[in-house]
């Protein structure tokens, strides 16, 4: 797949760098068989007995993981027959330094979009990702003119499979599809159907540090309106904990798009976990862009419960 892929990309002139540079460094590592090995006991459970209508027992279920807050999504799945939700409480968004260089500035300020998990198998969990409501105000300076959209926003069904390293071991990896539906109002969206799959992977490092990796392939629709064109997201974020339930992180984030006229979008992110419970987690952090396409600062605050 991956030589098809970068065949074509040479073909039609995409960045092949931007392809699958994570996947490539898992593939790199070692093979899944020698990293099973280096799992702890704990991993030789059999818990595949378990689904959504046989819940896993409390005693039996997984430390809490979740995908937020930084932009790299994790390799775990939620425990079968077990519910999660992570979401924002806030969250707000500013861009003055754009790549049109229009003399624009965009604010964007979201209340409580969030992410709906069921766990389906011990291996397989699905999601709901709905942006419930979103304000964007636009300030033309050049025009004069203040434009305001609002509204729901669209959602987006992903499914993750954990291909190894749900129970431990020093290594995790997931495939993740997805498909967005524009259910968006007031011209938040861009009123069509797209979809991708993602690839996270962890690594437990030495002196208590974590690292997560993630590639991403999105097909979306044309700016022009004529068709879709392929988009590589990667990440990579460094994780370490902080003192007692209190975590940090620290990541680096890039979006390429393939579609002529687009600048890749680059951003520096950083925050703060906290664990109040075995199954209540907050967190707060800023994403701040290194490039024009990127939105200038977001800031937001955050808390998931698994239940």
């Amino acid at each position: 797949m991956k030589r098809w892929l970068t065949g074509v990309a040479e073909k039609k002139g995409w960045p092949v760098s931007a392809l699958f540079p994570s996947v490539g460094l898992v593939m790199a590592l070692s093979s899944a068989d020698a990293w099973r090995a280096e799992a702890d006991p704990s991993a030789s459970l059999d818990k595949t007995q378990y689904t959504l209508f046989n819940p896993t027992p409390r005693e039996l279920m997984r430390e809490m993981n979740t995908d937020r807050p930084d932009k790299t999504e994790s390799p775990f799945t939620v425990d079968a027959g077990h519910f999660q939700i992570e979401a924002d409480i806030l969250n707000y968004t500013y861009d003055r330094y754009n790549s049109a260089r229009t003399d624009t500035r965009v604010e964007t300020v979201s209340i409580a979009p969030m992410n709906l998990k069921v766990g389906l198998r011990n291996d397989v969990d699905l999601q709901l990702l709905v942006e419930t409501y979103t304000s964007v105000r636009t300030h033309d300076f050049s025009a004069g003119s203040i434009q305001k959209n609002r509204g729901f926003g669209d959602l987006l069904i992903r499914a993750k499979w954990n291909a190894w390293g749900n129970e431990g071991g020093a290594t995790a990896f997931a495939v993740m599809p997805y498909l967005k539906l524009p259910t968006s109002q007031d011209n938040l969206g861009n009123n069509s159907v797209e979809g991708g799959v993602i690839f996270p992977f962890a690594l437990e490092l030495p002196a208590g540090w974590s690292m997560g990796l993630m590639t991403q392939l999105d097909l979306v629709h044309d700016v022009s309106g004529s068709g879709h064109h392929p988009e590589f997201l990667n990440s990579v974020t460094f994780g370490h904990d902080i003192i007692g339930e209190l975590a940090g992180y620290a990541e680096f984030f890039s979006a390429v798009s393939t579609e002529s006229g687009s600048d890749r979008i680059g951003t520096v992110d950083v925050g703060l976990t906290y664990g109040l419970t075995r199954d209540i987690q907050l967190d707060g952090g800023v994403s701040i862009g290194v490039t024009r396409a990127a939105d200038d600062i977001n800031p937001f605050i955050g808390i998931s419960w698994r239940f």
